[in-house]
């Protein structure tokens, strides 16, 4: 068991901190409110500083494309073919990489991570937490997503293969849609007559648990128009989606407002390295906040360094957004984007005690964890 004591507690829910201790037993917050007893309790006294929800990225590449590695070492796309939604992310996952000890000094306990951008259908995303040396034991989910991806990077890697436009992109992911729809139809007729099933299609299989509504499709897209083909797909099949960089989303603030879909921005911290990014700021995630999105912020590791999280959540305050709003950017908001948000993403009695402990503000750039604790487990500090 453990008690932490004495600490401010910005729990992810509530704006303003709370004076509560926490009680962890079982990995899991126990109890919370004020004066509870020890019972034997290891005691954290966290007097005068900062405690916050471990924080979480919806969206990065971490342990598929690591830290100090040339081409070889980097297993985040499969450039042999445009169509990948049976690859799963966690048979990729390096945990032993610093990236991930960088990420848990930072208080980053939580990231959802998975294939790259290359392909139409990149594969299947899991969550995961960030401390341990086997991703078996670290995974929450193994597939919470199926990354699909629009814009300039299916474009240039395809481009002398079968795939030069977005239009081509578009017809891709519906024909896929469409073939797995037809697929499911004919598993559904068959019931229990092995004579009567279709030929086994792994790509196929991969796409039911999407068609389902079980796991949504996670939308590479930058660019305004490419952001409204990912809506126009998704509603043409009735899948659930999330929507992933909106680079150009305060453009549009309203218009996704109405549609309603989860909204994860960045990586922000780059230069505008192609034109589709010709329209980053760090402002985008205020303004869509401010006009009633949810929100998440991320880092698109390792395009920002994962320990960099924080900062991206700093600079959109300065650009605008407020600071409840940057927290929940990182925690609450960026655990329901993934869907995880029952295990993760606040401090709250029954979930996960992922837990940061800072002096500081998490919004201060000098600020640094003094302790971590991922599962009631002390990982740093």
């Amino acid at each position: 068991m453990l008690l932490i004591r004495n600490g401010r507690v910005f729990d992810g829910v509530h704006p303003d901190a709370q004076s509560v201790d926490i009680l962890v037993k079982d990995g899991k917050i126990a109890a919370m409110g004020n004066d509870l007893p020890a019972d034997g309790a290891e005691v954290f006294d966290a007097a005068g500083q900062n405690i916050y929800p471990g924080f979480i990225d919806a969206h990065c590449h971490i342990g598929l494309e690591g830290s100090g590695i040339g081409f070889e070492g980097i297993d985040v796309n499969e450039m042999t073919d445009i169509l990948t939604p049976h690859i799963r992310g966690i048979d990729g996952i390096e945990p032993t990489d610093p990236t991930f000890h960088e990420a848990l000094a930072a208080g980053v306990t939580t990231v959802c991570t998975g294939p790259g951008s290359a392909n139409v259908l990149g594969g299947q995303f899991l969550a995961m937490k960030t401390f341990g040396n086997r991703v078996d034991d670290m995974v929450i989910d193994p597939f919470v997503a199926m990354k699909c991806a629009f814009g300039e990077n299916p474009k240039r890697c395809y481009r002398d293969k079968n795939n030069a436009s977005r239009m081509a992109t578009a017809a891709k992911l519906r024909e896929s849609l469409m073939k797995a729809k037809e697929y499911g139809e004919k598993l559904a007729a068959a019931k229990d007559d092995p004579t009567k099933r279709p030929a086994f299609d792994m790509k196929m299989e991969a796409l039911q648990p999407v068609l389902r509504g079980e796991v949504p499709l996670k939308a590479h897209a930058h660019q305004a128009n490419d952001i409204f083909t990912a809506i126009r797909i998704a509603k043409e099949f009735g899948v659930k989606l999330t929507l992933e960089h909106v680079t150009e989303g305060h453009l549009i603030a309203e218009q996704l407002k109405e549609e309603g879909y989860p909204l994860a921005v960045g990586p922000s911290l780059t230069h505008a390295t192609k034109f589709e990014l010709r329209n980053k700021t760090f402002a985008t995630p205020g303004v869509l906040a401010n006009a009633g999105c949810h929100v998440c912020i991320i880092t698109d590791s390792p395009v920002i360094p994962e320990n960099y999280l924080p900062l991206c959540a700093a600079l959109a305050v300065k650009s605008g957004m407020k600071p409840f709003d940057a927290l929940q950017a990182i925690t609450i908001h960026a655990a329901e984007h993934v869907g995880v948000a029952d295990r993760a993403g606040s401090l709250e009695v029954g979930k996960d005690a992922d837990i940061v402990v800072m002096e500081g503000d998490f919004l201060e750039v000098a600020s640094a964890p003094s302790a971590v604790f991922i599962d009631g487990k002390r990982v740093i500090g």
